[in-house]
């Protein structure tokens, strides 16, 4: 059961990936979480997001955001970003992953899933079978307190970083 939280892949951050290696490996979707996975909590996007989106459809990937936001906060986050989105989408719930992945017109082992939280992103993604990507989440540099639920994560992180098996499931995507 622990497997099931585990992501396909562990980076940095969204910057880190390369995109080009998940689209020759036959991705052509990505669902994004947006809080501290793109954006610090509740914050607009900014220029580097932006360009990464247009590199990112510039590369052929279609993009959906899956969000637990409401509709107004996700819009205002998608001022300068053409993608779709689901708001209110109760992950870990699968039904809305797989909707995503119908709304991007693909099959899910086209999709991939990426998120900076292990008990709601990485869980739904795998309880959906869509690959999934965890990144670090966004801190702020005088940021000290994390909550219950990423202590956790930290637990889950240790015991993923000592089963091999189930690291790098997708392969070499990093810059």
């Amino acid at each position: 059961m622990l497997h099931k939280l585990f992501p396909y892949e562990y980076a940095e951050s969204v910057f880190a990936l390369d995109y080009n290696k998940l689209y020759a490996l036959g991705y052509r979707g990505i669902i994004f979480d947006i809080d501290n996975t793109l954006v610090h909590h509740g914050e607009d996007s900014t220029p580097e997001v932006d360009a990464l989106f247009k590199t990112i459809h510039s590369i052929g990937f279609k993009t959906i955001l899956l969000s637990d936001n409401d509709k107004e906060r996700i819009e205002r986050f998608l001022k300068n970003i053409n993608s779709m989105y689901i708001a209110d989408a109760e992950k870990p719930k699968p039904h809305n992953y797989l909707k995503a992945v119908e709304m991007m017109g693909i099959k899910k082992e086209e999709a991939v899933f990426v998120g900076d939280q292990i008990f709601t992103d990485i869980y739904g993604a795998n309880r959906s079978k869509i690959a999934s990507i965890l990144v670090k989440y966004l801190r702020y540099d005088d940021e000290t307190k994390i909550g219950k639920k990423r202590m956790f994560e930290k637990i889950v992180l240790k015991l993923y970083s000592m089963s091999r098996a189930y690291q790098h499931r997708i392969g070499d995507i990093y810059k």
